[in-house]
């Protein structure tokens, strides 16, 4: 499941393998908005990531905005090299120069977006422009985020809250439960059931273990792995109570959490 540290990961890649190449071949299959795709012969001007979208970009105006949600990925192959993925499960697909080719696979979102002129920034989308504060951002300004919150509707669950990219970006399912349990919070207690400082510790954590793991081989919240996440039934890391599992919260995601550690929520 590629999280705001994986999707960084992946830019980073995509960026020394491609920027400033010139394109050979680009595909893209079931584009939504039908722009003007980018034609051979123009030259990759960057590539990154904003929480889990990532974004490749073009020297004229186009740029190639990508969302992976639970399945999708980008692989990087060199000339000859096979493809470790089906074909026809390709969404987006660039050649350059050197032979090397960057494959977008299963990516629910995968569209072209061009400036409305030359030299104009490049329009985004609004899930684009509503994006939080990048957690994966060394130099994120977290004072920015807890005040964010504030916006959200109804009355959210904090992993509701932790999982909504407008509040913070890069926050996905597993690093929800892995921060709440850190934290020592219900991750189903109302948002209203914490107070400022227990809300700016969470996404100080958060921001930690993104930042930690944009370097790692795999992903470690705790000693050598993960501490609650896909565990239901094994102890707690901490206390040895059996961890749960349940459904829940407005994305209905299952969620894990220690009984013990992490008190039964709050009502309001």
């Amino acid at each position: 499941m590629p999280e705001g540290d994986t999707i960084h990961k992946w830019a980073r890649r995509l960026d020394a393998a491609l920027t400033g190449h010139t394109v050979t071949r680009f595909e893209l299959r079931r584009d939504p908005r039908g722009n003007r795709l980018p034609e051979r012969g123009v030259t990759v001007t960057g590539v990154e990531a904003r929480g889990k979208h990532l974004l490749v970009c073009f020297d004229d105006g186009a740029m190639l905005h990508t969302h992976m949600e639970l399945h999708g990925r980008w692989d990087v192959y060199r000339r000859g090299q096979r493809w470790r993925h089906p074909a026809h499960t390709a969404r987006a697909v660039i050649e350059i120069d050197d032979g090397t080719a960057a494959v977008c696979f299963n990516a629910p979102i995968a569209e072209v977006r061009r400036a409305a002129r030359p030299g104009a920034p490049t329009r985004g989308s609004r899930a684009l422009d509503a994006l939080g504060p990048d957690l994966c951002d060394p130099d994120v300004d977290l004072d920015a985020i807890v005040p964010r919150a504030a916006t959200t509707d109804g009355a959210p669950t904090v992993g509701d809250v932790l999982l909504d990219q407008r509040v913070a970006a890069g926050i996905g399912n597993v690093f929800k439960s892995e921060i709440c349990w850190a934290r020592r919070v219900h991750p189903f207690a109302t948002w209203s059931s914490t107070d400022d400082a227990s809300r700016r510790a969470l996404y100080d954590t958060a921001h930690a273990m993104l930042v930690a793991n944009l370097d790692t081989a795999r992903r470690i919240t705790f000693r050598d792995g993960l501490a609650v996440y896909g565990k239901a039934g094994r102890p707690c890391p901490r206390c040895r109570t059996p961890i749960a599992q349940a459904y829940g919260g407005d994305t209905d995601r299952t969620t894990f959490w220690c009984p013990t550690c992490q008190p039964e929520a709050e009502k309001d």
